[in-house]
Formats: structure tokens, C-alpha cells, sequence
């Protein structure tokens, strides 16, 4: 495995945490087109024991009674959302890409570098006033994830934090998101 970048890993979790996500994630060039760096994280979910420590520190640094519901934007971050909930002893609940839930939904559509793209949640996901903390695997030009913000909030929830386990800072995503606050293991 190779780290993401040649100074010191840093995130919002501090430099052990940052060094720990750093550690697996591997570059996949050239996907999913030419001239494309893709981050993959698969290692590191494929690594019980450091999986583990990326998830109870997104609990710490969120706190565990601080959000009743844990939101997954769709694939990878289900991964992640999941593990949180569970850790957290709460519900997790999908945003996923258009058509893909069973039953009457809330939908936001958004503009991409190459066209556009709709996610949806279904409509009774939330209660009023449903602390609602959101996490992803990669945080690129903040599309998705502030498409995914407002339609929480649409749906009635109340955001009350948003992780990540990479953010590729030089792409913008977290000054898009502001003054919403973004919390990065690492940030490259």
C-alpha cells in the first residue's frame, strides 16, 4: 500500500489518525478514466483492526449521543455509515442514487463534471428534529455531499455533522460546504 502523498498525513483528527487512513488507501491510476487518481479505501475497510479505530474515532469525535441516525451516501459510504451506527448503538439510513428505494422518497438532483446525477431518501427516514450525522468515503467537489446535506435537511433532519475518511482539498469541496463544518481523517 501506498500513502496518498509525501508530507506528513494530516486531518482533523489529528496525525494518527491521518497516518492510519493514509496507510491504506491505495492510488489506482487511470480510473474510472484516464488521468484519474482513484483513492481506494478498500484496504483499509478490509482491515478489522484499523477499520475499527477509524470508526469508535468518528463516534469520539462526533460523541456518541451526538446524533440519533447515521447517514451513507451511496456505495461507500454505506460501509462506513453502517459501521458508525452500529458502534453508536443507532439507526443508519441510505441516500441513494435515483430509483434504487421501494417506497415514496424525497429526491434532489445536481450538477457533476460530466452531466448530472439524482439522489433520493425515503420520505419518512426522519423524524422532526432527527440529529443526523452524515459520512462518506471521499469528499472530491462537494456535489454529492451538499446534495446529500439538503436533502437530509428537506426531509426534516438536522445535520449535525459531516465526515469523511479522505478529503482532496485541493478540489474545493469543504469551502462549497461552508459554513457547514466537514471533518476529514485525512485531508490530501
Amino acid at each position: 500500500m501506498t500513502e496518498t502523498h509525501s508530507t506528513a498525513p494530516r486531518g482533523d483528527s489529528g496525525p494518527e489518525a491521518a497516518r492510519l487512513v493514509a496507510s491504506r488507501v491505495l492510488d489506482v491510476p487511470d480510473f474510472p478514466q484516464p488521468g484519474v487518481m482513484f483513492k481506494d479505501l478498500m484496504p483499509l475497510f478490509a482491515d478489522g483492526k484499523a477499520f475499527r479505530e477509524v470508526v469508535d474515532g468518528i463516534v469520539a469525535y462526533h460523541g456518541r449521543d451526538g446524533f440519533d441516525v447515521v447517514v451513507g451516501i451511496e456505495a461507500r459510504g454505506f460501509v462506513v455509515a453502517a459501521a458508525v451506527a452500529y458502534a453508536a448503538g443507532v439507526g443508519v439510513v441510505p441516500v441513494r442514487k435515483a430509483g434504487k428505494l421501494p417506497r415514496p422518497a424525497h429526491s434532489v438532483s445536481y450538477a457533476l463534471e460530466y452531466g448530472e446525477a439524482t439522489l433520493e431518501v425515503h420520505e419518512d427516514a426522519f423524524t422532526a428534529g432527527h440529529r443526523v450525522l452524515v459520512v462518506d468515503d471521499v469528499l472530491a467537489t462537494g456535489g454529492t455531499a451538499e446534495a446529500t446535506l439538503d436533502l437530509v435537511e428537506r426531509a426534516g433532519g438536522t445535520v449535525t455533522g459531516f465526515t469523511v475518511l479522505l478529503e482532496l482539498a485541493f478540489l474545493g469541496a469543504r469551502e462549497r460546504l461552508a459554513p457547514r463544518p466537514v471533518h476529514a481523517l485525512l485531508t490530501v
